[in-house]
């Protein structure tokens, strides 16, 4: 291997390439709200994962979530990226998201709307949440997966992003495009 030649730049080039996913909350008037969420991980906590879902600002998203406790977390494919974008240009504050149409339904194992549209879909519970300056980190605890059935999962391992068809964002969306091999594939020592 090359070594690669690289240049310092201030700490504003964070550039963190994420999956996209949409956020389902219940307003305090019971309607259905969903945004555009980018800053989604995942850690572990013993054998059980807990997803990791950062907001920023002061959005009714992030308010739905300290107030309820409850999100879904729905993946964005490229069939959906209309209403993502959607979602991401008009705000709650300014009426009801409905000039694109979508399909509601309520999670299986926690009271949150999710989108019909997306092939996988978690229900999370709010284990802890941190808050530093204006973000705030959810540390939310997975109660169901819903997955496409097309996809035929047999564990997370075995899942063909490319079939998934994720929107990754890092400032632009983007897309997958090859399966490269699996772990071990590609290692070179013995």
């Amino acid at each position: 291997m090359n070594p690669i030649r690289r240049k310092s730049y201030a700490p504003k080039f964070s550039m963190c390439v994420q999956p996209a996913f949409i956020i389902g909350t219940n307003n305090e008037d019971g309607t259905d709200n969903f945004a555009p969420i980018t800053w989604v991980s995942v850690t572990c906590e013993g054998e059980d994962y807990l997803l990791v879902v950062s907001m920023f600002g002061t959005k009714t998203t992030k308010q739905n979530v300290i107030r309820t406790g409850r999100l879904s977390v729905n993946l964005v494919s490229q069939s959906i990226l209309p209403l993502m974008d959607y979602f991401g240009t008009h705000h709650a504050r300014d009426g009801r998201k409905d000039k694109v149409p979508y399909h509601v339904s309520r999670g299986v194992a926690v009271d949150v709307p999710v989108l019909e549209e997306s092939p996988w879909v978690y229900e999370c519970e709010v284990e802890k949440s941190v808050p530093v300056g204006a973000s705030t980190t959810f540390f939310c605890r997975i109660k169901n997966v819903q997955i496409d059935e097309r996809l035929e999962a047999q564990d997370a391992f075995s899942i063909d992003l490319t079939r998934l068809d994720p929107v990754i964002y890092s400032g632009l969306y983007h897309s997958i495009g090859n399966v490269l091999g699996k772990i071990g594939d590609f290692s070179q020592a013995e």
